[in-house]
Formats: C-alpha cells, sequence, structure tokens
C-alpha cells in the first residue's frame, strides 16, 4: 500500500549518507555502507568520506587506507571510478561487470578492439603485476608494447577497464601523484562471491539504506542495473513505498525517519552522493526561484548545502602558505548559516591540515 510520506526527503538522505550527523568509524567502514562512492575525482571523493566521519580524519589518514588497500577504487558501475571495499568488490563485480560491459562494447569496437585483444591484454597484465607488483597505466602499456600489442592512450584506458571488469586488476598504491594498478587477487583475496540473487538483495539493501528514501529510477541509475532487478531486489529485500510529490519513494526498514535530523551547513564536492547518485533530483531543492542554482547545476560543482537544500557553489584552492576556500550562495544566508559555513570550512581545514583563507561572496 502507497501512502503519503513527510516531506524532507533531501534531510532523510543526509542522515541516512552519513552526511549529518557524521559518524565515528574508519573510512572502509562508512564505504561498506554506502556500498560504493563515485571516485572519479579522487582528492574531493576523500573528502566525501572525511566529512562523513566524526572528528578530524585527515586526507593523509584516507590516503593511508587506499594505499593499503582497504579502500579500493575501480569502475564498478556506469562506467566510473568508485571506492569499493575488498570484501565488496567480488560479488559487485560479479553482478554490475556484465551491465558495464555492454556499456563499452561499442567504444572497444569502434577502437578495433576485438575479444582476443581485450583478453591477451588482461593476461599480460596479470603477468606484470603478479607477486605484489604496483604498476602505472602507462607502465603497463609499455608491457603490452613487449608483446606487440600496440594501443594509443585511449585504447588503454579501455582495455585497463576491461580488466577491472573481469576481475583481474584494481587500484594499487600511489606513487606520488600517479596511480598504480595491481592484481585483484591480491588485493582482495578474500572478497564475497555470492549467487546472483544474493548480490541483487544486498546491493539493494546497501543502496535504499544508505541512500534512502529514493525512487527505482534512482537504483537503476546508480547501479546500472535494470528496471526488472530494481523490482527485484525491492521485493527479496521487503522495501515499504510511499508516495510524495508524485514520486514513489522506497525505502528499508534501516532507513531512517527525519525524526532527528540536524539542519546543518555542509560543504559537499562535486560528484558527492548526495547530489549524483538519483535520477530523480528533485527531491534535493535549491533555495533560489532560478534552476541555476538547483541540484543538476551542482553535479559538477562543489555544493553548498543547507538544511538539505542547494544554497550554492564553492571553490577551493591550495596556496603555498596553505588553502581557500571562496563560497558564492544562490541565495542570503541566515547568520546561523553563516556560522555554519565557516564551521565547514574550518573541518575542511583540518582535513587538509592547513591554514585556510574563507571568502562569502
Amino acid at each position: 500500500m502507497i501512502t503519503r510520506v513527510n516531506t524532507g526527503i533531501g534531510t532523510q538522505r543526509l542522515r541516512n549518507q552519513r552526511v549529518d550527523p557524521p559518524v565515528t568509524g574508519q573510512p572502509a567502514d562508512l564505504v561498506g555502507w554506502l556500498g560504493a562512492v563515485q571516485a572519479q575525482e579522487y582528492h574531493f571523493a576523500k573528502w566525501a568520506l572525511a566529512l562523513r566521519l566524526a572528528g578530524d580524519t585527515t586526507n593523509a589518514e584516507i590516503e593511508h587506507a587506499f594505499d593499503t588497500g582497504r579502500i579500493l577504487r575501480t569502475h564498478v558501475m556506469r562506467p566510473t571510478w568508485h571506492f569499493v571495499t575488498p570484501a565488496d568488490i567480488g560479488w559487485m563485480l560479479d553482478l554490475t561487470g556484465p551491465r558495464v560491459h555492454r556499456t563499452l562494447a561499442s567504444y572497444t569496437r569502434r577502437q578495433g578492439l576485438d575479444t582476443k585483444t581485450l583478453n591477451l591484454a588482461a593476461a599480460s597484465f596479470e603477468r606484470a603485476l603478479g607477486g605484489g607488483h604496483h604498476l602505472t597505466r602507462a607502465e603497463l602499456g609499455t608491457r603490452l608494447a613487449r608483446a606487440r600489442i600496440t594501443l594509443d592512450g585511449f585504447q588503454l584506458g579501455l582495455v585497463s577497464m576491461y580488466a577491472e571488469l573481469e576481475g583481474v586488476i584494481c587500484s594499487g598504491a600511489r606513487r606520488g601523484k600517479q596511480f598504480t594498478y595491481a592484481l585483484l587477487s591480491e588485493r582482495a583475496p578474500a572478497t564475497s562471491r555470492l549467487p546472483r540473487d544474493e548480490s541483487l538483495a544486498e546491493l539493494t539493501r546497501r543502496y535504499f539504506t544508505s541512500h534512502g528514501p529514493a525512487t527505482i529510477r534512482d537504483f537503476v541509475w546508480w547501479s546500472g542495473l535494470t528496471t526488472a532487478d530494481a523490482r527485484r531486489g525491492l521485493e527479496m529485500v521487503g522495501a515499504g513505498a510511499a508516495a510524495e510529490a508524485g514520486l514513489t519513494y522506497w525505502r528499508t526498514s534501516g532507513t531512517e525517519s527525519a525524526g532527528s535530523i540536524r539542519r546543518g551547513v555542509h560543504l559537499l564536492p562535486i560528484y558527492d552522493e548526495y547530489l549524483v547518485a538519483y535520477r530523480d533530483r528533485a527531491a534535493v531543492p535549491h533555495g533560489s526561484s532560478t534552476i541555476q542554482s538547483g541540484p543538476s547545476a551542482v553535479t559538477f560543482r562543489h555544493a553548498l548545502v543547507s538544511a538539505g537544500q542547494v544554497a550554492g557553489t564553492w571553490h577551493t584552492a591550495v596556496h603555498r602558505t596553505g588553502c581557500s576556500i571562496d563560497v558564492t550562495p544562490s541565495r542570503p544566508l541566515a547568520s546561523a548559516e553563516q556560522r555554519g559555513v565557516r564551521a565547514a570550512a574550518t573541518r575542511y581545514s583540518r582535513f587538509m591540515t592547513s591554514p585556510l583563507t574563507l571568502s562569502i561572496a
């Protein structure tokens, strides 16, 4: 039975996503709770984790979790980079990988990469990385060239993604500012493998518990799975539905209501799950009459969020003497909101372990 829910979908999501309030725990615990965290903008994906963790988790601490393999980064959905945990990467790739493969198939065909070439390249990667070696993409390309497989940069990216989806490679430790690849079997030797229905139920439960309330379209967008998969997953986990503003939102038994939610101010990074993990983004309202300040406009920018609403954008830069944050509100901010901006900026400064200069337009 569908009944009408209370308002404040956005603020409920802030709580379930652990933005407000943040939680005590390790970065890997948070990634596991969320299921997967979009991470093509690596630095700001780390900030997305830090702002959800209570205390003063720093950039260096999350970098350490990544370098030691407690958090992995791979193309597991849509396709784009995501953080996942070693425990989850196996069953998640088994579930979502075939769909991503189909998305990439037209690109690989147009680039002249047949299945034989893709598999030869993946086997070459496996040999090169065996024994705990971590190599950059360029170094893997050199190994392919020695095997008489010559690829340009775009082709090499596609081949690397194919090997990720096949469960051969994943992220290795960073080498300075460079990313490396490692064998998945060595980075996640104990990763779980589940029957498909169990994987589908688990991903559905994770998403709607940590990201809900959300629509079926939201989950299909986020996971890359089909609508039929989404409906079956919701049935298996016993999710409940409720109507709000003409849309049907689903939640699991673990999805918290808005009852004790704080209405704080947050400096969310580009591609934050709060903004990008939903197809129907109207549930994240904005405090201006102009659509330019709404959630769609800030998907590709850092967002100032107040009480669950998009209230502007922000920009940060690193300087010789510290870092700066420039905030551009889309509406006048109340005094309490300005204090919230200063508190959020101070938290970012602690994340960076760097002095901060703040400007509010």
